[in-house]
Order: structure tokens, then C-alpha cells, then sequence
């Protein structure tokens, strides 16, 4: 059964969709989409390290996207506006990485499928990262959430409370560089932010609590990754850009479902 590519793009998608599904929450609510393009953008920088010194590509995309992650963290409030740092750093790791790639001699490299994903290419061994990377980060956000929750909405509960805001940001930061990790082979490093965000923002609008929030992100999710490889099949379109499109379609339509209620 899983012979089947589609059945195996299938799987990958939804698995992806879990995994950026809570995390795409937190994005949002602590308004953090400069920061899922920063680190999503320093993955082709990983893979071009990954390439040169002969180590798993998965490995070099988590490296250097918790360094980007944990750079952003620690230049934070040191003279420049956090927008602006994460612009400066997201930009120049990507073109650092385009560049890297291009003096791996005897390394054939298809820029496209890290740059916008190549989920019909995806074979078991990739599912097997995919699913075991989704279980983690489901793991660590469920055993983790009161205090995400907790140091997200209110900093100054947070602190009354005992929780430490800046170990809760890094679990965050190590959540979305794994997700980024498994998420390039679907999706593509340009398009990450946009399946961590999409969604979840979708979820937003008709939601009424976090957890169904969070809940909605993911389904929304596995239904967009679904109906882009639909839409792929169907129209010969690029599959990762297909899966935004659909997602952002769920978005205008709940838009119009929030109109309504305020109307």
C-alpha cells in the first residue's frame, strides 16, 4: 500500500500538518512570523552544510535553524528593532546558503525541491523522519503546554507562577527548528512560515478556545496538504505551492465566516 507515492505524499502532508499545527498557535499568538521566515530561510544554509561535510540533511537544517532561532533570542533588544534583525539574518542566511551550494563540487543538488518542496518524492525512510519527528514535537508541546500557554499570553502570570518566560522560548525555538527540519522535504524552505501560520490563523477565526484552536490548525492543515496534492494531481501544478494555496483559500473563506458573525 504505501508503494503508492501518492499514499506516501498523503501521509507526509498530514504528518507535517500535526506537527506545525500547535506551533503555528504559538506563532501567532506571540506574532512571530518574521521569526518561523528567519529560521525557515537558515534551513538551505543546513542543507549546504549538511552536503559539504556528509551529514544527514536533517541534522544540518536543525543546527542551523536553532542557531538562527537562538542568535534572534539573544540580539533581541540589543539596538535594533526585532523585525529588522530577523530581516537582515533571514536574507542573508538564505543568500549565504544559495552561494554555499553552489561551490559543492560533485554534489548534484535540485535547489527547487529544498526551496519549494518535493512531497512526491518523499520515499519510507523520509515518512519515518516526518512521523518520528511529529510524534516528538506533539510530545514536547503537550508536556509543555500550560507553561507555553501560560508564558505566551500572560508574561506576568508566567513569572508569578514560577515559569521561567526565556526556557519556555527555547523549547519553542526547539519545536520550530525540528518542524522546519521535516518540513522542508514537503513544503520547502520558502514556504514553511506560510504552513505554520496558514492555518493556524485559519483556526483563529473560529475558535473560541487555545486547545480547539490548535485542534482546527491541524485538521485544516491535513485538509490543505490533502487537497494541494489533489489540485497537483489534477491541474499538473508544484505540489508544496499548491498545499499554500489551498490553506489560504480555508483562510478567505473563514474570513468570511468572521464577517458574518460581525455583521
Amino acid at each position: 500500500m504505501l508503494d503508492d507515492f501518492m499514499i506516501r505524499a498523503a501521509l507526509a502532508g498530514i504528518g507535517t500538518a500535526l506537527a506545525a499545527a500547535p506551533l503555528g498557535c504559538f506563532v501567532v499568538w506571540r506574532r512571530m512570523a518574521y521569526f518561523g521566515d528567519a529560521t525557515a530561510h537558515a534551513a538551505i544554509l543546513g542543507v549546504a552544510l549538511a552536503l559539504a561535510l556528509e551529514v544527514p540533511i536533517i541534522g544540518g537544517v536543525v543546527v542551523t535553524a536553532l542557531t538562527m532561532g537562538l542568535t534572534v533570542s539573544a540580539l533581541s533588544g540589543r539596538g535594533f528593532a526585532t523585525d529588522t534583525l530577523l530581516g537582515v539574518l533571514a536574507h542573508s542566511a538564505l543568500a549565504i546558503g544559495l552561494v554555499a551550494v553552489s561551490f559543492l563540487s560533485g554534489v548534484r543538488v535540485d535547489l527547487m525541491s529544498y526551496l519549494f518542496g518535493d512531497i512526491l518524492a518523499v520515499s519510507m525512510a523520509d515518512l519515518a523522519v516526518i512521523w518520528s519527528g511529529a510524534a516528538i514535537i506533539l510530545a514536547l508541546v503537550a508536556l509543555r503546554w500550560s507553561a507555553l500557554l501560560t508564558s505566551t499570553l500572560s508574561p506576568d502570570l508566567a513569572r508569578a507562577s514560577g515559569i521561567d518566560s526565556r526556557r519556555e522560548q527555547m523549547i519553542l525555538t526547539l519545536a520550530l527548528a525540528l518542524t522546519i527540519a521535516i518540513a522542508i522535504k514537503v513544503v520547502g524552505a520558502l514556504l514553511i512560515s506560510a504552513l505554520l501560520l496558514i492555518p493556524a490563523a485559519t483556526a483563529r477565526s473560529l475558535a473560541r478556545t487555545p486547545e480547539t484552536m490548535a485542534l482546527l490548525a491541524a485538521l485544516l492543515g491535513s485538509a490543505a496538504a490533502l487537497g494541494g496534492l489533489g489540485l497537483s494531481y489534477l491541474a499538473d501544478t508544484p505540489t508544496g505551492p499548491s498545499i499554500v494555496c489551498v490553506a489560504t483559500g480555508f483562510f478567505l473563506i473563514s474570513l468570511l465566516f468572521r464577517t458574518g458573525e460581525n455583521g
